[in-house]
């Protein structure tokens, strides 16, 4: 099982209504929890962990997360109001307005981390889960302690604008980043984590600490995955975009399934990864990325929408 553990919240979409009025309307999202939507979806053996609100927003996400098929049993529910997220399009591009103060999400603590099953062969975080506390803390320990016996890839999904204490955060970024077999970033988490100077010595910095495999994502010229072996290149697939949202969310789990898939979700085989397999599994998760922007909101796909498209 792939266990992904972060955010669960919701995003109130703009939308216009039938008097043809400026609205909003909910759906559920959150970076991890797009990822573990999207990994239930490709038929991936898939886990979420988080903190769920007990009121009808929390029922909603369970039950989304149940329609695409992902385990619920490890997360936690509190007497406490759902993350809600207002989000703004410019051209396609999300930002984003958060409501987050004493959530189930925010306040989950290391006290309610669960003890990971043997079924469990991945764990993977990220996202606006990681800068805030104390939920952020908690997330940091269970990943520390994973990466001892399982793989562990991180999304830091950088957002500065939710950031107010930088220095925690960056400090826990690099503890993570020491334990991360796996990372995913933008060319834009890069420069704010790393600085404006060249992204490749980036990567390869990042690797001499330890991790096995970097992705970065480039929009419209696609995604290369860099380990100690060399680089692979796989270009985006063109579509028509609606909006980019939940689109390194769907990346992520394309590329965890397809490591699933080809049995690579060991510590040893990670390490070794060979080029046809990172190939197939970042082209998968190119693929499901290209069908999310070519619709409204985080709708990850199915994988018979896949199939349709080779």
């Amino acid at each position: 099982m792939i266990l992904c553990a972060g955010e669960a919240l919701i995003d109130m979409l703009p939308r216009t209504s039938t008097l043809g009025e400026d609205s909003y309307a909910p759906y559920a999202g959150g970076a991890v929890f797009n990822t573990a939507v999207a990994l239930g979806r490709l038929g991936a053996d898939v886990g979420f962990f988080s903190g769920f609100s007990e009121d009808f927003f929390g029922d909603l996400l369970k039950a989304k997360l149940a329609e695409s098929h992902v385990d619920t049993s490890l997360a936690v529910t509190a007497d406490r109001p759902c993350t809600v997220a207002f989000v703004k399009l410019v051209d396609g591009h999300a930002t984003y307005a958060f409501y987050d103060e004493n959530t189930a999400g925010r306040m989950l603590t290391e006290a309610d981390l669960p003890a990971l099953p043997d079924t469990v062969d991945a764990l993977f975080c990220g996202g606006i889960s990681l800068p805030v506390e104390p939920c952020g803390a908690a997330y940091e320990a269970l990943f520390v302690e994973a990466a001892a016996t399982h793989v562990t890839m991180m999304d830091p999904n950088i957002r500065p604008g939710f950031i107010r204490d930088e220095a925690r955060y960056r400090a826990r970024l690099e503890h993570m980043l020491a334990h991360a077999d796996i990372v995913k970033l933008s060319d834009e988490d890069l420069i704010w984590l790393m600085g404006e100077d060249d992204i490749d010595a980036h990567i390869a910095t990042l690797l001499d600490k330890g991790v096995k495999l970097v992705c970065l994502t480039m929009g419209a010229d696609g995604v290369k995955g860099v380990t100690a072996r060399g680089t692979t290149h796989v270009a985006s697939t063109r579509v028509e975009v609606v909006d980019t949202v939940g689109a390194g969310d769907t990346f992520n789990a394309g590329l965890l399934a397809g490591l699933q898939r080809a049995g690579k979700l060991t510590k040893d085989a990670i390490a070794a990864l060979d080029e046809d397999a990172l190939r197939a599994a970042l082209t998968l998760g190119a693929q499901a990325a290209a069908v999310t922007v070519s619709r409204a909101g985080a709708n990850p796909p199915w994988q018979h929408e896949l199939e349709t498209l080779s």
